[in-house]
């Protein structure tokens, strides 16, 4: 797993592996190619962050800071590396539980990326559809900002009123949400 592109491009990250299942660099290059020009200057958010390598994507192309929250300790501690390894400036990591983090935090971001925990079975806690219902992403989303949100590709995302679901794109057994608030 590496940095694609910017700054940092190139440079390998460490992957905790008992605790991510991280987005490959195919797909990265595709979200943010996506994304293009909205990155540079943003103020991103990295839920179920794992090794970090979507924010330090992010500010490897220029955002101006990132907070990556992982419930994890040893996800925490590889990003930490990461961040020290790439040179990054402006990340930061918390160690939480999503849902809390969002009910505490009151900063807004122009990016909010998640890729929780896939829901794959009856039972299975489905993360996104949380998040989604219990309307903790909109309140963080800066005007004009987007939640990207990687699941997989059987996956039918919940419809809600305060985001509309603007994009889906699927890449082999993932898909990549974008969603935009409602006007």
């Amino acid at each position: 797993m590496r940095i694609i592109s910017g700054t940092a491009g190139r440079i390998a990250i460490k992957v905790p592996p008992a605790v991510t299942r991280p987005t490959t660099d195919f797909v990265r290059q595709a979200v943010f190619s996506i994304l293009g020009p909205k990155v540079e200057d943003a103020r991103v958010l990295d839920l179920y962050a794992g090794s970090g390598a979507i924010g330090l994507e992010a500010l490897s192309r220029g955002a101006a800071s990132c907070v990556f929250v992982d419930e994890h300790r040893q996800a925490c501690a590889a990003i930490a590396e990461n961040l020290t390894k790439t040179r990054l400036a402006g990340g930061r990591v918390v160690k939480s539980d999503v849902p809390a983090f969002l009910k505490r935090d009151t900063a807004s971001y122009d990016l909010i990326f998640a890729d929780p925990p896939y829901w794959k079975h009856h039972g299975d806690a489905d993360h996104l559809r949380g998040l989604l219902e219990n309307r903790l992403i909109a309140p963080r989303l800066a005007s004009g900002g987007w939640f990207v949100a990687e699941v997989s590709a059987h996956h039918t995302p919940p419809a809600v009123e305060d985001l509309e679901l603007a994009d889906r794109r699927a890449y082999g057994g993932s898909a990549v949400l974008f969603h935009r608030p409602r006007a």
